[in-house]
């Protein structure tokens, strides 16, 4: 059988190096100080709705986050999230993206809302107003 002389020279050279890694001793592993235990509480905006001259919650509105997912390789991708306010006017939107996102508000008596926000705070807190409807004759 014949054997290159570039092909004996690399295993001769890999031989070689498995040997002296195999030979070194690994390193003494220092201690290493111990991080305060952090709580990861996710990200989480808060919408308070409101309406009227008085400001008295909007209860039951449907509440829509629009945000644009941006790949390298791949074409971006459109999120829409969507929740309810509850009785307080208050809606909840887990794991909210920061970054710029759409707000849009839809409830049964009111005007629809809608605005583009920068978030910039995991616990941010977005409060809307929204208006009644003009009349219609």
């Amino acid at each position: 059988m014949r054997v290159s002389r570039s092909a004996s020279l690399l295993v001769t050279f890999l031989a070689a190096t498995a040997l002296c890694v195999a030979a070194q001793d690994p390193p003494a592993a220092a201690p290493t100080p111990q991080a305060p235990a952090q709580t990861t509480e996710p990200n989480r905006l808060t919408i308070e709705v409101t309406g009227g001259d008085k400001s008295v919650p909007v209860e039951n509105a449907s509440v829509y986050v629009k945000y644009v997912e941006e790949h390298v390789i791949k074409k971006d991708k459109k999120v829409e999230l969507n929740v309810k306010t509850n009785r307080e006017g208050v809606a909840h939107v887990a794991d909210a993206p920061l970054g710029r996102a759409l707000v849009q508000i839809i409830a049964d008596g009111w005007k629809t809302y809608g605005r583009w926000y920068d978030i910039t705070d995991p616990h941010q807190v977005i409060k809307v107003r929204l208006e009644r409807p003009p009349k219609w004759y």
